[in-house]
């Protein structure tokens, strides 16, 4: 009798123990994709927070009193700036860092009011500073 309890005993431990892997092994799996979604939400928030500090900067650093989304004032639309930059593989951080000549409006009065406008306004700007304002301008095409 005392080998019936004991074999009952043992195969009700090793049928529990069983048991719990295959949860811990369902539940690893259910985490992993909650992980990646996650990540995919961060990313997606990045791009929203770049977005939001070109805005932000393009307004501060009165980029827009010259350039509109899609008129020309004193400078080109900023669709006609992007579309030209997309044309002719120009880079707008680049310009905007004076390491590249200007490429939309290249009428010398022009240009001399940009660099003034340039080094006034966007040179304390950090790069990411920079490409958070050639994103918000590429959203605009």
């Amino acid at each position: 009798m005392k080998k019936l309890y004991f074999s009952i005993a043992l195969a009700s431990l090793l049928l529990s123990s069983c048991g719990d892997k295959k949860e811990t092994e369902v539940q690893k799996e259910v985490v992993a994709p909650v992980e990646a979604v996650q990540e995919v939400k961060s990313d997606v928030q990045v791009a929203e927070d770049q977005l939001a500090l070109g805005e932000r900067l393009f307004t501060e650093k009165t980029c827009v009193s010259c350039h509109q989304v899609d008129t020309k004032v004193i400078g080109p639309s900023i669709k006609d700036i992007v579309r030209i930059y997309d044309e002719k593989n120009g880079n707008i951080v680049q310009f905007l860092k004076g390491n590249s000549p200007a490429i939309v409006d290249t009428d010398p009065g022009q240009v001399a009011i940009m660099k003034a406008n340039l080094d006034g306004f966007v040179k304390d700007l950090t790069p990411e500073e920079l490409q958070a304002l050639a994103a918000y301008m590429r959203s605009k095409k």
